[in-house]
């Protein structure tokens, strides 16, 4: 389980693919930049991936050693998300019997109605997507919100999301072809260790920095929501994400389910490739509570979504992050 029996974070921040191999033997005594966002060894998950030529990262192996990566072009990995959904449970426990490969329960729920967001909303604003190049449409694979913080430049989204941050650019309230905000240059990716070393899906969330454009950060301009964590999982929330097909948000509002002992689910319909990342915003609070990813990158049918249970892992690594980005 990665990081949810012990406490502690590490950073890491993206290097040249050729030197992964160098640097894998000493990356769990040492915080060093590893190449993030492998996708999971999982050939029967489709996923919420942004379907599109861009390159694909490689599945992690058993030992980071023994996975040879190749020149990555511009950041996108693809998305993935499970079938079926889940019988609510309680609160997560860190029973040594709960495993992130075991196969979801199938269980039957009431859809959330699914909309495009509406553009004017400030909570709306505070959502994007990630482009690869130029901001244009077709260009967006993966979506991102920002997240509060002292400093004011860091964003939430899937670890698989990204495998780089080379070109990598963040438009909160795209529509349409437009970037309303502006836009704000990726310069770095925070992922726990249980995702960088070996893939784990209870750790498929990410931390980015982001460079000021024009000298102000993307929080001073649109907002931020605050980093909810170990939140009931019988929560209602309002789900946001980009399909890759579409040039506008989506956004619907159920009620969540526990998956497994670090998984959410939620039944919203039309959550294709594209919207991993998506953030779920817990309508008492307004507090960030997980972000479209998980057990198979997310889920492998468009009315199923997934995320990681947000605790003290995350807890660590937006603490780290923000430490990192002062």
């Amino acid at each position: 389980m990665g990081q949810h029996r012990r406490h502690g974070s590490r950073r890491h921040r993206l290097l040249a693919p050729a030197l992964f191999t160098a640097l894998s033997a000493v990356v769990v005594a040492t915080a060093v930049a590893g190449t993030h966002g492998f996708s999971l060894a999982d050939a029967t998950a489709a996923g919420k991936e942004a379907r599109s030529t861009r390159a694909v990262a490689p599945a992690p192996a058993t030992s980071p050693a023994a996975t040879t990566a190749a020149p990555a072009s511009p950041a996108p990995a693809a998305d993935t998300t499970p079938s079926g959904s889940p019988t609510p449970t309680p609160t997560p426990t860190d029973s040594p019997s709960a495993t992130a490969s075991a196969a979801p329960a199938v269980h039957s729920a009431v859809l959330g109605t699914t909309a495009p967001a509406p553009a004017d909303a400030r909570e709306t604003a505070t959502v994007g997507a990630l482009f690869s190049g130029s901001v244009a449409p077709g260009n967006h694979f993966c979506t991102a919100s920002v997240l509060h913080s002292a400093t004011g430049n860091l964003l939430l989204t899937a670890a698989h999301c990204l495998t780089s941050t080379d070109g990598v650019t963040f438009a909160p309230g795209y529509r349409d072809g437009s970037a309303p905000y502006g836009t704000w240059r990726v310069t770095a990716v925070h992922t726990a260790s249980g995702w960088s070393q070996k893939g784990d899906v209870d750790e498929d969330f990410a931390i980015l920095e982001t460079a000021p454009n024009n000298g102000r950060n993307v929080e001073d301009v649109v907002g931020g929501n605050k980093l909810g964590t170990d939140e009931p999982f019988g929560a209602s929330v309002r789900l946001y994400g980009y399909p890759a097909d579409a040039e506008e948000p989506n956004l619907c509002a159920n009620t969540t389910a526990q998956e497994s002992a670090y998984q959410r689910v939620i039944q919203c319909p039309s959550y294709p490739g594209g919207t991993s990342g998506g953030p779920w915003i817990n309508t008492a609070t307004g507090d960030v509570v997980g972000a479209i990813g998980g057990y198979q990158q997310g889920g492998d049918t468009d009315d199923t979504s997934y995320s990681a249970y947000f605790d003290h892992t995350i807890t660590d690594l937006y603490n780290q992050a923000e430490a990192d980005a002062s």
